[in-house]
């Protein structure tokens, strides 16, 4: 069980890894044409991309003690599912999102699954 929570958990941080070095490289302009990008959003979208970083090495720093870490297990995922939430108000009240952005919603609304299969494994390794 340790071991498949692992597994996932190192598969899953290779998405906030991609976003985040993809993000302090490219900017914005990856995203939208060059010409609509301002200093002000490509500054923000590059500075909210090194967020993906650090979560995807506290991912990798947790994930071969998974069974210590509940505190901080909860509070990625209480980030990452607030994220999904504010994806989910955005697609509410602006229209909705490209196909990848929308399967990106579901994972972080999903996101609680993963706190609740930790905590299983902090709780049989106690």
């Amino acid at each position: 069980m340790k071991r498949g929570l692992q597994i996932v958990l190192i598969i899953l941080s290779l998405i906030p890894l991609y976003f985040g070095v993809t993000g302090v490289l490219f900017g914005a302009a990856q995203w939208i044409a060059a010409e609509a990008v301002t200093p002000a959003i490509d500054n923000q979208y590059r500075y909210l991309s090194a967020f993906y970083l650090v979560l995807a090495f506290l991912l990798w720093w947790m994930i071969p003690n998974i069974e210590k870490h509940t505190m901080l297990v909860r509070l990625i995922i209480l980030a990452i599912f607030l994220g999904g939430l504010a994806r989910l108000y955005s697609a509410m009240s602006v229209g909705m999102p490209p196909l990848p952005n929308i399967i990106g919603t579901a994972l972080e609304l999903g996101s609680p699954i993963l706190a609740l299969w930790q905590a299983k494994i902090a709780t049989e390794n106690n």
